[in-house]
C-alpha cells in the first residue's frame, strides 16, 4: 500500500520542496508514497478566484474562507485523515505520526493570513496540529515536517528496520549523545566506555545518558516519562520509593 499525502495549500509549488531529496525522494521516486499538491484557489468561485476576506468582528488581516475550503476538502475527501496545520491545534508527537504512517495516508490543509474561518472544523472532520508554539507565514512549512516525520517509518525509507528506534522520542527520552571519529578532536576525547567493546556497559551508559539529558532539557517529556513508568497494566499508579 502507498501513502498518499495530499496537500491542500495556496502555494503548491512548495512542494515536494526537500522531500524531494534524500530519503524522502528517493522513496518518492520508488513510489513507497505519492505526493499531490492542489491549489485552493482552484475552489474559489469568483472571477477574481477569492479564498479569503476580512475578520468578522472586525480586526487585522484576512480570514480563509469556510465555503473555499469545503470545496477544496470534498475534491478529495477519501478515507484518509484531514489535519489542518495551525498554532491552535494539538501539538504532533511521535505517536501520533506512527499512527499516521501506519495509514493509508493523510490530507494536510495549510493555513495562511489570520488562519482557518472555524466552521470549516464544525462542517467537516479537520483535525487540527501544531508542530511548535511558534508562528509561520502558512502552513505549508508544518505539512513539511510532518510529512518527512512520517515518510522516514515507511518500509523500506531508512533501511535497516532498527534505524529510528533509539532516536528522541521514540521510546518517550531524548536520543543519547553520539559519538564517531576521530577518538581525539580539540583535546576531546570519546567515553572511554563506547571504546570498550563492552556491549553491557554501553547499553547502560546509553540508557543513563538518555534519562539524564531528558530530565535536564525536557522536564515535561521526563514526567510523563516516569508516569508512564511507573503505572501498572491496569492504569493504576504504581507508589516508587520516594513516596
Amino acid at each position: 500500500m502507498t501513502f498518499a499525502a495530499t496537500v491542500l495549500t495556496l502555494y503548491p509549488d512548495m512542494f515536494p520542496g526537500p522531500l524531494g531529496v534524500s530519503l524522502a525522494g528517493r522513496a518518492l521516486g520508488e513510489g513507497k508514497w505519492s505526493l499531490d499538491a492542489v491549489n485552493i484557489r482552484d475552489f474559489a468561485a469568483d472571477k477574481h478566484r477569492t479564498v479569503d476576506d476580512t475578520p468578522a468582528g472586525g480586526g487585522a488581516g484576512m480570514v480563509l474562507r469556510a465555503d473555499v475550503l469545503a470545496a477544496a476538502i470534498d475534491s478529495v475527501a477519501d478515507d484518509r485523515p484531514i489535519l489542518a496545520m495551525t498554532p491552535r491545534g494539538v501539538p504532533l508527537t511521535q505517536e501520533r505520526v506512527r499512527a499516521l504512517a501506519q495509514g493509508p495516508g493523510v490530507t494536510i490543509l495549510c493555513g495562511r493570513f489570520e488562519g482557518f474561518d472555524e466552521r470549516i472544523f464544525e462542517g467537516r472532520q479537520v483535525e487540527q496540529v501544531s508542530i511548535g508554539d511558534y508562528i509561520l507565514s502558512g502552513g505549508e512549512m508544518g505539512a513539511l515536517v510532518l510529512l518527512d516525520a512520517c515518510i522516514r517509518l515507511l518500509p523500506g525509507v531508512m533501511g535497516a528496520a532498527s534505524s529510528g528506534v533509539d532516536e528522541s522520542f521514540e521510546t518517550g527520552l531524548l536520543e543519547y549523545p553520539q559519538y564517531t571519529r576521530p577518538v581525539e578532536w580539540e583535546g576531546r576525547t570519546i567515553p572511554e566506555v563506547l571504546r570498550s567493546g563492552d556491549h553491557a556497559r554501553i547499553e547502560a551508559w546509553r540508557k543513563l545518558m538518555a534519562e539524564t539529558d531528558t530530565r535536564l532539557r525536557r522536564p515535561d517529556l521526563w514526567e510523563r516519562h516516569e508516569g508512564a513508568r511507573v503505572r501498572s497494566p491496569s492504569g493504576a499508579r504504581r507508589q516508587t520509593k520516594d513516596e
